[in-house]
């Protein structure tokens, strides 16, 4: 007989060191020769993202061994890092990557007995210069890639352009040698893309105040033998379409990702045509917001059809045919592909999850249309009766919208709780807050859920995978329709019986480190919350984050210069007076996003309120823990948030000073 146990004391074999162990997805799948690479996170090894290659025979191996770190700063959230060639001749692979440490690229024949060689020289000014999406032009002996280099000591002190770094190594000490193939007119750039014939490329342009979910636009150039590209126009897009994406299809056409139809599509101009979009009539999307430069929704095939990751909160991996409009998909239990495509012939190789696994690297032969997984493996940890099951649920919030969330009920084989009790729940506010809470299996999640704390991933109004209208409900209501939507998710699991009202939490990390903030402050549902490296003072933080972001409160909130008072009025660091409940904050001390002056300011105001708090810093860490042991006081911290406000009787959780 199955015993029975008070929900929140249930014992677990799933640690806080066993979630932190699997933290992290692979990224940026790519094929070199006939194998496949892509990154994959190493908590274990001080947060460090290998570069991962899958030999003809299955075998796994890092390309690079410790402490080389694959991983651009490019925009902070960095992007693709690395590319890779064939060497001419029959030769062995080659690989250029930026390395986190000094954001240098560097050279790296991994079948030699060389070790990396440097491409790019320092710079000693700001944050100096850093490179992501590189494409490797082995005919002309070069790497092309965007370019970031600040000019002055300031976060906004920077210039972005698409350069050319030569493959000699002769840039290595001058910066002369870098060849610049765009003007820096534009604040924000992507990489370039090649067409089929090699004489033209294709980019993205953005500026500030928009993001590049609110408006960009498809650049298209003529390349030159020796010089900058020339002929430079805009073809596509504008201050209020997003194209997230741009690439050519095999016969020359330019294929993009665009919002202007209220849904992220698939669209293709001919050589003297309007663009079309290829997949009409379908209420869902082929793309999403472009927080890191190289993501990729889409790939091009050799035999003209398209490989699209799409769908309306969960993603699938089809096959579009642009002639007919027709979608097939992929056969498989996945249902998240993160936006990182490649194709070899007729495989396509991406990275997918599901609730029942974790992100692997995943190939569809379009020939057989079979599917298989070729890298970083699901293993289960431990008995997958321990995952959660997860319900998928729209709910109403204010003004009878619809709310999107994912609930994770307490679960665990070993335990029931008692008939006479409800379980306490987590709400979980995703950041971005341009993004959303995807549906996979996530250790994390599984941490609590297995010891009778229930969870719910609220999509609240603003997040992605619902279409434009659904994005822009947080248009200038940050602080409100983020809050409110929580709040409706939490009261109406409380009024239907699921959660118990007194044992309430919030937590999020980022902006919604700002929701949950903004919620202990506004609202009375929540007993406690976990903030994680949250934006809490609107003023200072447009002063202090980094030049990506540093307009993106325009949006959010609205023109400073129109909105001043909103400004005061919503952070929560203005609010320190109506937060009753206790709450744990958590931040990195080299986080250059939500720096940790933030922290400082909001408990500072908090001093001598006398709430129940705790504050804990981590050297080392950035924005988004990555190191295995930073994981481990965090989960445990947080739970022994719950266990003590909550009132739950366990002994296995190392006690949270709570200072007043």
């Amino acid at each position: 007989m199955v015993p029975t146990g008070a929900y929140g004391t249930w014992p677990s074999p799933i640690d806080a060191r066993l979630a932190a162990a699997h933290d992290g997805r692979p990224e940026f799948v790519g094929v070199v020769g006939d194998e496949v690479w892509w990154t994959e996170p190493r908590p274990a090894e001080g947060g460090r993202r290998a570069l991962v290659r899958r030999r003809p025979d299955g075998s796994e191996e890092p390309v690079l061994p410790a402490p080389w770190n694959v991983r651009s700063r490019v925009v902070e959230y960095g992007g693709q890092s690395w590319a890779g060639a064939v060497g001419e001749e029959g030769g062995g692979p080659l690989v250029v990557f930026s390395h986190f440490p000094d954001q240098r690229l560097y050279a790296y024949e991994p079948d030699g007995d060389g070790e990396p060689a440097p491409l790019t020289p320092v710079s000693g000014v700001g944050g100096g210069m850093r490179w992501v999406d590189p494409v490797i032009r082995l005919d002309r002996g070069e790497v092309w890639c965007v370019l970031e280099e600040f000019t002055g000591e300031g976060p906004g002190d920077v210039r972005r352009v698409v350069a050319a770094v030569p493959l000699d190594g002769s840039a290595a000490e001058d910066r002369a040698a870098v060849r610049e193939l765009t003007g820096d007119r534009h604040r924000f750039v992507t990489g370039p893309r090649l067409s089929p014939d090699g004489r033209r490329a294709a980019w993205l342009a953005w500026d500030h105040p928009r993001m590049p979910w609110d408006g960009t636009t498809v650049m298209t150039g003529d390349v030159t033998d020796g010089g900058p590209f020339t002929g430079v126009r805009a073809v596509a897009g504008g201050p209020e379409e997003s194209v997230c994406q741009v690439d050519w299809a095999p016969d020359g056409s330019l294929l993009f990702v665009s919002d202007a139809g209220g849904w992220w599509e698939l669209r293709r101009m001919r050589p003297g045509a309007e663009a079309a979009a290829l997949c009409t009539g379908r209420a869902e999307e082929f793309g999403g917001p472009l927080w890191k430069i190289g993501m990729k929704w889409f790939q091009p095939l050799d035999d003209g059809t398209i490989a699209v990751i799409h769908g309306r909160g969960a993603t699938s991996l089809g096959i579009l045919d642009p002639e007919t409009g027709e979608v097939v998909d992929a056969p498989g239990p996945w249902t998240e592909w993160a936006p990182t495509l490649t194709g070899h012939g007729s495989r396509v190789i991406g990275v997918a999850a599901s609730p029942r696994s974790g992100y692997e690297v995943v190939e569809l032969d379009t020939s057989t249309g079979r599917t298989r997984v070729v890298g970083s493996a699901h293993d289960d940890p431990v008995d997958p009766a321990y995952y959660p099951e997860p319900q998928i649920r729209t709910f109403t919030g204010p003004d009878n919208r619809e709310i999107h969330a994912h609930i994770y009920p307490p679960h665990n084989p070993d335990r029931i709780a008692p008939d006479d009790e409800l379980p306490p729940y987590v709400v979980w506010a995703h950041g971005g807050p341009t993004g959303n809470a995807p549906l996979v299996l996530d250790l994390a999640i599984a941490y609590f859920t297995s010891r009778g704390i229930g969870v719910a991933e609220v999509n609240y109004g603003g997040s992605t995978g619902y279409g434009r209208s659904y994005r822009e409900r947080l248009r200038e209501q940050w602080g409100v329709v983020d809050v409110e939507d929580c709040a409706a998710v939490a009261e109406a699991l409380a009024a239907e019986g699921t959660a118990d009202p007194a044992r309430l939490a919030i937590r999020g990390g980022s902006a919604g480190g700002w929701t949950a903030a903004a919620s202990l402050a506004l609202t009375d549902v929540y007993a406690c919350g976990t903030l994680l490296y949250p934006v809490l003072d609107l003023t200072g933080w447009a002063e202090e984050t980094h030049d990506f972001e540093s307009r993106y409160l325009e949006s959010l909130i609205g023109p400073p210069e129109d909105v001043p008072g909103r400004y005061r009025e919503r952070a929560p660091l203005a609010q320190v007076e109506r937060i009753t409940s206790p709450f744990l904050l958590l931040q990195g001390l080299d986080d250059v996003i939500c720096p940790p002056a933030q922290c400082e300011r909001f408990l500072a105001a908090m001093a001598g309120r006398g709430i129940p708090h705790a504050y804990i810093a981590f050297e080392g860490e950035g924005h988004g823990f990555r190191r295995a042991d930073t994981v481990v006081r965090a989960l445990e911290s947080e739970l022994a948030l719950y266990v003590q406000v909550f009132g739950i009787a366990r002994l296995d959780v190392p006690l949270l000073e709570l200072r007043k």
